[in-house]
């Protein structure tokens, strides 16, 4: 036992070192999670955990730990897959050299992965031991990191964060054995002090992450290079999810690491992605308005196939200035709403994004002109010429007309009231021929309370917010149907916007309701004032919204006859702005509670994430700051006499000689003197205190004439008081202290 004791303490720096490797482990395993499946992470991640568990406690002979990890890697896959509920035939005690085959057979390719962690990770222990090898080791990692997060949708600072930790800690444990081997006395000097060098690698840390969250925010210089090669190949939108589609993952979880954004491409709808919070465009508007992109007319059963550029008839040259007629504009009130757009990424999107029904381009770029643009009257959409080498606009202004309309009036029509003798086109009631039965028996059994469209399409709305819960990480391991809705309300039964939406559309338009699918942003965010300027002259001040990728959102728009096209929203949380009138209101309200806004489950998890990241930050920065807080009080107490002097150094010009030093010496001790209760009289000179005091206390006697001595010699003597005599009687002053405590 004390052998292996010592053995144990002696490979120190090994065990470090397997620390260190196991967090970059982890960091790759972060990244790989969403790609593999569930069992295989957990296969390599308790095979390493085992093997690096190994090699700390069995500091034996390396053939000997070799041979126990691979016994432990390949028992450990064995287990988590019988875990994991697949079928392992059980290691039988009879006929086990007939079962092994078919026992290897079922761990394959978990037990290789877990293999080739195993080793990769053993090989680094064995072979990066020096400066130059961990240096080059960390740079292959962060460069690796760097290169999926500028070529991948996936965002790598979190991991490589961690991997830099976790090579400054590998080079503090490599310099640390280096010393060690080098200068085992002082080696050993240190280990006398370990509260010491806690205390400085505590302070070191403390001071990393103060000048970290304090430090102020750069905007980089330079272009990502993947975006500025997108850029150059005219492709700059990314293809993303949240209204946009991807391919789908594998995994089970269907996340495909991609990132939430505007999409070009609707062909193909599902999967997963993560929330990019990167802003897209700042809107100045007095009201919160939903930001529409793209109409799409065409489902194919897997999403919608058709896009803005391949409908080339209705296109007309947009004019600034003039009124842009809409063929569906309703015959109601509407109120008339203007805005500006400042574009705050440099990618080129196919419309110009406007609230509800754009009526009037008022400028771009600050120019009462619109080149480059057309008017699409059926889709209600500013496109942009296909063929237009202009710059996307980076700044315009528009005016709306957002309908008002009259709820309890339109509650009542019924399908003739709306539609007889509309020309409806049939695009707006497409669905394929293989369009799933079950879908339209649910839709029917949904709203068979209801008798009007406009109550069928609430309670269809009503239906998919409360039955199906948000995730931008549905599990796709229960999808069979090859139809997006049927596989969403029947097997996944969880999504985000595109699945609710996508839902609606197909559903109302099931029951012979017109609808269309809708892509654009959701409101965004305004930023929060100070109390006293929220206010000014009864007039809000802040109606600038800051709109990013995780914002980019899709829904529906149903067609009521003579109320035009209303935006009906089907995702849970999400609340799109509409003006409502009932018969004993005559105002228009508002549809959501005044200043209140919906709370969007892509911003609400991406808030939740960030709350959580920032208690743990708040945490970590409230400690540092408690450390160097402390720290900063140490220094002041250890260096009071010199602050001190400082002092009377500034009031008289210069610097004290050491006798000074000591007379300023005898005037504290003397007050301390005081203040235990031995005040010295007016009448008495020093000596006549000390030698009253020394026979109060008897057992102080000896230190107080020292002092006396030392006070003497600097203040009347004509010797060479030097810096060590003030040492002298510091040390003194110290022991008087003492004396005092001690003795009652």
């Amino acid at each position: 036992m004390k052998n292996w004791w010592s053995l144990l303490k002696s490979s120190w720096h090994h065990t470090l070192s397997l620390l260190w490797i196991l967090i970059i482990a982890l960091q790759w395993l972060s990244f790989t999670e969403p790609i593999w499946l569930q069992q295989t992470s957990a296969a390599v991640l308790i095979s390493l955990a085992v093997t690096a568990a190994i090699e700390i406690l069995l500091p034996f002979r390396i053939l000997y730990r070799i041979l126990l990890e691979a016994a432990a890697v390949l028992y450990t896959v064995y287990r988590t897959i019988q875990y994991y509920g697949l079928n392992i035939p059980a290691f039988p005690s009879e006929r086990l050299g007939e079962r092994l085959p078919e026992v290897f057979s079922q761990l394959t390719p978990y037990l290789w992965f877990a293999l080739v962690s195993w080793a990769l990770m053993l090989s680094a222990s064995l072979l990066v031991t020096t400066k130059r090898r961990i240096l080059l080791f960390i740079g292959m990692n962060i460069a690796a990191f760097a290169a999926l997060d500028s070529f991948t949708p996936s965002v790598m600072w979190q991991e490589v964060a961690w991997t830099v930790f976790a090579g400054l800690g590998w080079l503090v444990s490599n310099h640390l054995k280096t010393f060690q081997l080098r200068y085992p006395r002082s080696w050993k000097y240190l280990l006398d002090y370990p509260l010491k060098i806690a205390v400085n690698i505590a302070v070191i840390f403390a001071l990393v992450i103060l000048t970290g969250v304090n430090a102020p925010t750069v905007k980089p210089t330079l272009t990502d290079p993947y975006t500025a090669w997108r850029e150059w190949n005219g492709d700059g939108a990314p293809q993303s999810r949240s209204a946009a589609q991807g391919t789908t993952g594998t995994s089970g979880t269907g996340s495909a690491r991609t990132a939430s954004g505007y999409s070009l491409n609707d062909n193909n709808l599902g999967g997963g992605f993560a929330f990019d919070y990167s802003p897209v465009m700042s809107v100045t508007s007095d009201s919160r308005i939903y930001m529409r992109g793209e109409t799409r007319n065409v489902y194919s059963g897997r999403g919608w196939s058709d896009n803005i550029r391949s409908r080339q008839t209705g296109l007309e040259p947009a004019e600034a200035g003039k009124t842009l007629e809409n063929d569906y504009a309703p015959a109601t009130e509407t109120q008339e709403i203007k805005y500006t757009v400042r574009m705050l990424s440099n990618n080129r999107y196919p419309v110009l994004f406007g609230a509800y029904s754009i009526s009037r381009i008022d400028s771009i770029d600050g120019q009462e002109e619109a080149q480059g643009l057309s008017w699409r009257s059926q889709d209600g959409a500013l496109v942009i010429n296909g063929n237009s080498s202009a710059a996307y606009p980076k700044t315009y202004v528009l005016t709306s007309e957002l309908p008002v309309v009259p709820v309890e009036e339109l509650s009542s029509k019924s399908y003739s009231d709306l539609y007889n003798g509309k020309d409806i086109p049939g695009q707006f009631l497409q669905l394929p021929d293989n369009f799933p039965e079950r879908v339209r028996s649910l839709a029917q059994e949904v709203t068979s309370a209801a008798q009007t469209p406009y109550e069928k399409t609430l309670l269809l709305q009503q239906y998919l917010q409360q039955t199906f819960p948000y995730t931008n990480e549905p599990d796709l391991s229960s999808k069979k149907s090859r139809d997006f809705v049927e596989s969403f309300l029947f097997e996944i039964r969880e999504g985000y916007c595109d699945y609710y939406s996508t839902a609606l559309v197909t559903m109302a338009r099931s029951l012979d309701i017109p609808a269309r699918w809708v892509k654009g942003y959701a409101p965004g965010e305004q930023a929060q004032l100070p109390d006293s300027l929220a206010l000014r002259q009864g007039q809000v001040v802040n109606n600038n919204y800051t709109i990013t990728n995780a914002d980019a959102h899709s829904w529906a728009e149903v067609y009521f006859g003579d109320y035009g096209w209303i935006p009906v929203e089907a995702t849970p949380g999400f609340n799109a702005p509409m003006l409502t009138q009932s018969e004993s209101d005559p105002e228009p309200a508002a549809s959501e509670p005044p200043g209140g806004s919906e709370q969007d489950p892509q911003q609400a998890a991406g808030q939740n994430a960030e709350a959580s990241s920032l208690s743990v930050g708040a945490w970590t920065v409230a400690a540092a700051a408690v450390i160097i807080a402390g720290w900063a009080a140490y220094l002041l107490w250890h260096r009071r006499f010199d602050l001190r002097f400082l002092l009377q150094r500034m009031r008289s010009g210069r610097p004290l000689t050491p006798a000074e030093k000591i007379v300023a010496e005898t005037e504290r001790w003397t007050a301390y003197m005081r203040r235990k209760g031995f005040a010295r009289e007016k009448h008495e000179t020093l000596r006549e205190s000390v030698f009253r005091w020394s026979g109060e206390r008897p057992g102080a006697s000896s230190a107080l004439a020292a002092l006396l001595g030392w006070f003497e010699k600097a203040k009347y003597s004509p010797e060479v008081i030097e810096d060590k005599d003030w040492q002298s009687v510091y040390t003194e002053a110290l022991r008087l202290r003492k004396n005092l405590l001690r003795v009652k």
